[in-house]
C-alpha cells in the first residue's frame, strides 16, 4: 500500500480520500352537486389528462455516434473537459455507438459520463482503442472517481491494456476487452473500486493499488494481486479462495442474478432488453451469441426529459408506460410510483432525481419484476424519511420468480449542497436482488457536516431472501446496514464508517462503543455473507473506538466468510472484527484485522 501521509501536493479535499485514496399521476376529479339550488348545475367532471406518448427522441445529453460520424474524438474530448472534474456538477452525458468497428480512439470519461455500445452483444461495437479512466484531475489519486460507466462495447486496446482506474459508482458491464485490464491510475496511485459483471477480460486483470473489488459473472484470464478485499462470484478463471493471504475470496457461482437492462438497436429502432434470471450463475449472458431474455420497443417507455414534473412521470406509469429518464437533473415533489409489475426505470447518463419537500424519491409496490437502473438519488436540503422503497412495510409475497432487481441505482446525501434523509433505502420486498449500489453519506463537497447532511441510516433490509451483490454503504451516522429479513445474503461489502464524528458520545450505542457498519437483526434466525470489509477514519477524533464493524446474533445459520476491518492510518480504532471476535486494530499502519469464518 501507498504511504498513508497527507502529501501537501494534492487538491486540498477534505476526508481520507484525499489522503488515503484508500409520483400519482392527476385523475379525473369527482362530480361534486352544487347546494346552492335545485337549478344549479353540478361543475363538469375533470377531464382526464390527454395520454402521454411513448417514445420519442433521447435528447441533447443523448450523444450517438456510428462508425461514419466525423469529429467524434474532439465531441469525446469536448465532453471529458466538461466532465473530468466536475464532481458535483450538473453535466449528464449519455455516449452511444451504433454497431460497427471505430478506430484510434480512446474515450475518457469524466464524472456522468457513460459509454455504452447499441447492439445486442458487446462485440458487435468494437473500438480499436480506449475507454479510460485515469486520475490526472486529481493528482494520480483515483479515490474520487466516481459516476461513470462503460458498457455493452469490446474493446482492442491501444497497447494490450485498457486503464479503468476508478472508485464507487463506476460500474463495468458487458465489456469484452480484447488484452488486459488496469484498475490503477497512472504512477499507482490510491484506488477504491470497484465492479465489474457480465465481462470477457481476455488478458490480465491488474488491481494494484485497488483496495476492494467485486467481479460476478465474468471471464477473464488471470489476476494480478490484492490489497484488502478481492471478491469474485460466478467468474471463469478467478483465483482460488485464500482469504486472507492473497485476500481473495472466490465463490464458483452466483446464487441468483438477473442482469442489468441495456437500450440497443434492431435497424433503425431502438429497443430495451430485458435479460433473463440465473441460478446459479456462472460466466457471460452473451458468449453464445444473442443474450436470453426479452425486450420492449422504446415506443414503451416515457423519455423523459429533465424538467418534466414528477405528476407526468407517475401519468405515464399508471398509463402503462415505462421511464427512460435522459441524462439530467430531475425535481420531484411527488414520489414516483411503481405500482404495476415488470414496470422497467432506466437510467440514461447518470440521471438524477432529487425530492424536494422531504418526500420519499422512489416508491415500488409489492408487485413482480420491477427493473431499477443506471439513476441517482440526491437527497433534497428538506429531510426526507427515506429516498429510496422497494415494496411497502409489510410487504410478504412471493417473487422468487420474478424478482424485483436494483441495479447501478446509486444514493447521495450532501456533497452536492445539503441533503438530509433518516433512512436512504429500505428493502421490503422479498426476494430483491440489490445488484451493485453506492449509498453515500458525503464527506466532502458542499453541505457536509455531521448535522449538515444528518442521514442515520444507509440500508435497511426487512424483506426475506433478500440478495445483495456488490454493496456500498458509507459514512452514515448511525448504522450503515440494518438486515432483518430472514435467509439474507450479501456477496461483498465494502464500508467507511462516517470520518467526521465529533467524538466518542457522538457514536455511542448504548454501552457499546460506535454503531456497526452492517447489523443483522437479533430476530435473524438465518443470514449469510462473503467478503464484507469496513474500514474506520475518524479524522474529527482520532482517538474515537469502534466496538466492530459487524454484528449479528450468534446462531449456527448465521454465517460469514471473511470479513475485515481496517483503522486508516490510525485515525480512530476497532476492538473487534464481529461482535466481540476478531483481533483489535492499532497503530499507523493500516493492517486489516480479519475473521475468515463466523461463528
Amino acid at each position: 500500500m501507498p504511504d498513508s501521509s497527507p502529501s501537501s501536493s494534492r487538491p486540498p479535499q477534505v476526508g481520507r480520500r484525499t489522503l488515503l485514496g484508500a409520483a400519482a399521476a392527476a385523475t379525473a376529479a369527482p362530480v361534486v352537486l352544487g347546494s346552492a339550488s335545485r337549478a344549479a348545475a353540478a361543475p363538469a367532471p375533470r377531464k382526464k389528462p390527454r395520454a402521454l406518448p411513448g417514445g420519442g427522441d433521447l435528447g441533447p445529453n443523448v450523444l450517438v455516434f456510428d462508425p461514419s460520424t466525423p469529429g467524434i474524438q474532439g465531441r469525446l474530448d469536448e465532453v471529458f473537459r466538461q466532465q473530468e472534474s466536475a464532481q458535483f456538477g450538473t453535466g449528464r452525458y449519455a455516449l452511444l455507438f451504433k454497431p460497427g468497428t471505430y478506430s484510434g480512439l480512446n474515450a475518457q470519461l469524466g464524472f456522468y459520463t457513460s459509454i455504452a455500445g447499441l447492439g445486442l452483444s458487446p462485440d458487435d461495437t468494437t473500438i480499436n482503442g480506449d475507454v479510460t479512466v485515469d486520475a490526472g484531475w486529481f493528482n494520480g489519486n483515483a479515490t474520487q472517481n466516481f459516476w461513470r460507466s462503460a458498457e455493452n462495447l469490446a474493446l482492442v486496446p491501444a497497447n494490450g491494456t485498457n486503464r479503468w482506474a476508478v472508485a464507487q459508482a463506476a460500474p463495468f458491464r458487458r465489456m469484452h476487452v480484447r488484452g488486459g485490464l488496469n484498475l490503477a491510475p497512472s504512477g499507482y496511485g490510491w484506488a477504491s473500486g470497484g465492479y465489474i459483471a457480465d465481462s470477457r477480460i481476455d488478458g490480465q486483470v491488474g488491481p494494484y493499488s485497488q483496495q476492494q473489488w467485486y467481479t460476478r459473472d465474468s471471464a477473464i484470464g488471470s489476476w494480478l494481486n490484492g490489497v484488502w478485499n478481492m471478491v469474485f462470484s460466478g467468474v471463469e478463471g478467478a483465483p482460488a479462495q485464500s482469504f486472507p493471504n492473497p485476500p481473495y475470496t472466490t465463490l464458483a457461482t452466483t446464487p441468483v442474478s438477473r442482469e442489468k437492462p441495456f437500450l440497443y438497436l434492431q435497424g433503425s429502432e431502438y429497443r430495451v432488453f430485458l435479460p433473463e434470471k440465473r441460478t446459479n450463475a456462472r460466466g457471460v449472458t452473451w458468449g453464445n451469441g444473442t443474450p436470453r431474455g426479452t425486450s420492449l420497443p422504446l415506443t414503451q417507455f416515457y423519455v423523459a426529459r429533465p424538467g418534466v414534473s414528477a405528476a407526468t412521470l407517475n401519468q405515464a406509469l399508471e398509463q402503462g408506460l415505462h421511464l427512460l429518464l435522459t441524462p439530467g437533473i430531475y425535481h420531484l415533489s411527488e414520489p414516483l410510483r411503481i405500482n404495476r409489475a415488470n414496470t422497467v426505470v432506466l437510467g440514461l447518463g447518470y440521471a438524477t432525481l432529487i425530492p424536494d419537500g422531504g418526500v420519499t424519491a422512489v416508491k415500488v409496490a409489492d408487485v413482480d419484476g420491477v427493473r431499477l437502473a443506471g439513476f441517482l438519488v440526491d437527497a433534497g436540503p428538506v429531510n426526507s424519511p427515506t429516498l429510496l422503497e422497494i415494496g411497502p412495510r409489510g410487504a410478504s409475497r412471493d417473487h422468487s420468480a420474478n424478482p424485483t432487481t436494483v441495479q447501478d441505482v446509486f444514493i447521495r446525501i450532501g456533497g452536492a449542497g445539503p441533503g438530509k434523509a433518516t433512512t436512504s433505502m429500505v428493502v421490503n420486498s422479498r426476494h430483491t436482488i440489490i445488484d451493485h449500489t453506492w449509498v453515500w453519506r458525503a464527506d466532502h463537497g458542499d453541505g457536509v457536516g455531521w448535522e449538515t447532511n444528518r442521514a442515520d441510516y444507509g440500508v435497511v433490509v426487512n424483506g426475506d431472501d433478500v440478495l445483495a451483490t456488490g454493496l456500498f454503504v458509507e459514512h452514515f451516522n448511525k448504522y450503515d446496514v440494518q438486515w432483518f429479513g430472514q435467509r439474507g445474503r450479501t456477496i461483498f461489502f465494502q464500508n467507511e464508517k462516517a470520518y467526521d464524528a465529533p467524538n466518542q458520545a457522538a457514536i455511542q450505542n448504548g454501552s457499546t462503543k460506535g454503531y456497526a457498519a452492517y447489523r443483522v437483526g437479533d430476530a435473524v434466525t438465518s443470514h449469510e455473507g462473503w467478503g464484507l470489509g469496513s474500514y474506520c477514519y475518524y479524522n474529527v477524533d482520532p482517538t474515537i473506538v469502534q466496538h466492530h464493524g459487524f454484528a449479528a446474533p450468534v446462531r449456527p445459520d448465521v454465517r460469514f466468510h471473511n470479513l475485515l476491518v481496517v483503522s486508516l492510518g490510525g485515525q480512530g480504532q476497532y476492538e473487534c472484527v464481529i461482535n466481540d471476535t476478531g483481533s483489535p486494530t492499532s497503530g499507523t499502519s493500516t493492517v486489516p484485522s480479519t475473521v475468515v469464518s463466523y461463528p
